[in-house]
């Protein structure tokens, strides 16, 4: 009668705690925010911007423009409010020709990685761009590694999705990559608009992956392989056509360190709430 009790009482306590797993919240974090979303306030007050999404309970910040100020500068006004600098996002010119600078404004702003998000190239992405890519990410990785200690990595833009043999150009440019100096950022956004599935993208290479930017595309808009559209395409969360549950499991299972909230939109202001309801209310 007791071994009956006791493995009864095992199988509710399994049970509850099989249910309780099923209410855990799948995004527990606060997300970060990209700077790029609040741009126009950026650009007219660095300080009250900070205000506004220190409010929201924003503290890390991925910084694509320095808006003006110094990274010197920039890195106060977080102090200040006890906020951060994860990433820092530059142009593939900067990276490739002006790397030392790049990767003291990074270390200056407390950064741990440093981001490009766009090759310059005209008309379709080729071979022959993608090699050249991956020669410069890899000598731009290995500097920034070596010499001033951070991670470089490459976010994607829809463009490299073009088909090359059993995958595209995007799998070629990852594999091709030396893991120890090049590692990538996904947007959501912009691995689902040329065709791409993201979660799989990060079940696929799983170790590559260290950034997120989180956005999503409205219902009914029909992707390409431009690397563009209407800003007014970006959807808070939850409301356009991304599995962004599915999308959050593959990144836990990642090795994904931070997540990055990034809308485009001229109507962040409401959607960048919302967005963060969302991800609050998500459970397994």
């Amino acid at each position: 009668m007791k071994k009956l009790l006791i493995v009864a009482t095992v199988l509710f306590i399994n049970t509850n705690v099989m249910f309780a797993q099923k209410g855990k919240p799948l995004f527990p974090q606060t997300p970060g925010m990209v700077s790029y979303t609040y741009r126009a306030s950026f650009a007219k007050d660095a300080a009250a911007t900070l205000d506004t999404l220190k409010s929201l309970g924003i503290k890390d910040m991925e910084f694509s423009n320095l808006f003006g100020k110094t990274a010197a500068e920039l890195r106060a006004l977080l102090d200040e409010r006890g906020m951060r600098c994860s990433s820092f996002g530059v142009s593939y010119e900067e990276a490739l020709n002006k790397t030392d600078q790049v990767g003291q404004n990074a270390k200056t702003l407390g950064a741990k990685f440093v981001r490009v998000a766009w090759v310059p190239h005209k008309g379709a992405f080729t071979l022959d761009m993608a090699n050249q890519t991956v020669a410069d990410f890899n000598k731009i990785g290995k500097k920034l590694k070596d010499e001033f200690g951070l991670t470089f990595c490459y976010h994607n833009h829809g463009y490299e999705f073009e088909k090359y043999e059993e995958g595209t150009l995007m799998d070629y440019i990852i594999t091709k990559t030396d893991p120890k100096y090049v590692s990538f950022e996904l947007d959501v956004l912009w691995a689902f608009f040329p065709g791409g599935d993201p979660a799989a993208l990060l079940e696929k290479y799983p170790t590559r992956f260290k950034l997120m930017h989180m956005k999503d595309l409205r219902k009914g808009v029909e992707g390409n392989l431009s690397g563009g559209t209407p800003v007014t395409n970006d959807v808070a969360l939850g409301t356009g056509q991304i599995n962004i549950p599915a999308v959050l499991k593959a990144a836990k299972k990642s090795a994904i360190e931070h997540y990055y909230i990034e809308d485009e939109s001229p109507s962040y202001g409401t959607q960048v709430p919302q967005t963060m309801a969302y991800l609050k209310g998500l459970k397994n």
